[in-house]
């Protein structure tokens, strides 16, 4: 593998959540080349086993790893859930989970004492957040299964996203909510509308930057940070339906992306 500093930083999510990922990135190390998957066929993940999400994870990421890339984003808190340890035992570059980031993050500040925590039902019942976060917080673990793919089907505004956020956040509409923590790299392009549902003055914890910044520290620590590129490439791949990838890049982050290439996975047998 290449190891070199001119090498890409991969970035893999389920959709075009990990976009709000790459965007940051974009912003704090500009001279990086970036390579994007999303494995758009199979996604929801976050409705899905353990085992299968770690089958899917395992399999895009040994898909980016075939360009050389020098470190590998991991930008779905439901893929780092299920196989981070897995990633790590069987690759040998620098492996970024965005749920480490979250967690170091909300840990670091100690001003918020109560905390709702909206995930997929898979982040939820992993326990990951409930195990890593400081006992000292209150947690309130609300599963949001809709979010997904509503998203992916461009339905920000739609009055079925809106009666979603209402039914979900109900339980803690009167809650002592200090921050709202968006364990999942789409939620994000709900703020707007979570912040207007709940209506009150809370911190909403997007852990996207904290990510980027910790990618920078891994690859000035590795020698790995890239210098002097004057023409950083991004690349996109997708699994299925790259003009529907391409349509929602543009609508929700006003971004429109020039290629977007498909690519079917290659069946694994990882675990027998």
């Amino acid at each position: 593998m290449n190891s070199h500093s001119e090498a890409s930083i991969g970035i893999f999510d389920s959709g075009v959540g990990g976009l709000t990922v790459l965007h940051a990135i974009k912003r704090i190390l500009p001279q990086e080349n970036l390579i994007y998957f999303a494995d758009s066929a199979r996604l929801p993940y976050g409705s899905k086993s353990n085992e299968t999400i770690c089958q899917y994870t395992l399999e895009s990421a040994f898909f980016l790893l075939q360009y050389n890339i020098k470190l590998l984003v991991i930008a779905c808190h439901t893929a780092c859930t299920a196989a981070l340890k897995s990633l790590r035992t069987q690759f040998n570059i620098p492996v970024v989970a965005i749920t480490e980031a979250a967690v170091e993050r909300v840990n670091a500040n100690q001003s918020w004492e109560n905390i709702a925590l909206l995930g997929t039902t898979a982040t939820i019942q992993s326990k990951y957040y409930q195990n890593n976060l400081s006992k000292s917080k209150q947690l309130y673990c609300i599963p949001c299964p809709l979010f997904v793919p509503l998203i992916e089907e461009g339905c920000i505004d739609h009055p079925q996203t809106t009666h979603a956020i209402e039914q979900y956040l109900d339980p803690i509409k009167n809650a002592p909510i200090d921050a709202l923590l968006l364990a999942c790299t789409h939620y994000p392009l709900l703020k707007n509308k979570l912040m207007q549902e709940l209506n009150k003055s809370i911190d909403f914890i997007d852990p996207a930057e904290d990510c980027a910044h910790h990618i920078k520290a891994i690859l000035i620590q590795n020698h790995l940070i890239n210098e002097n590129n004057p023409k950083p490439f991004e690349r996109y791949f997708v699994s299925d339906n790259p003009s529907k990838f391409q349509s929602l890049s543009e609508a929700l982050f006003l971004n429109p992306i020039e290629k977007v290439e498909a690519k079917l996975l290659q069946r694994l047998n990882l675990f027998a």
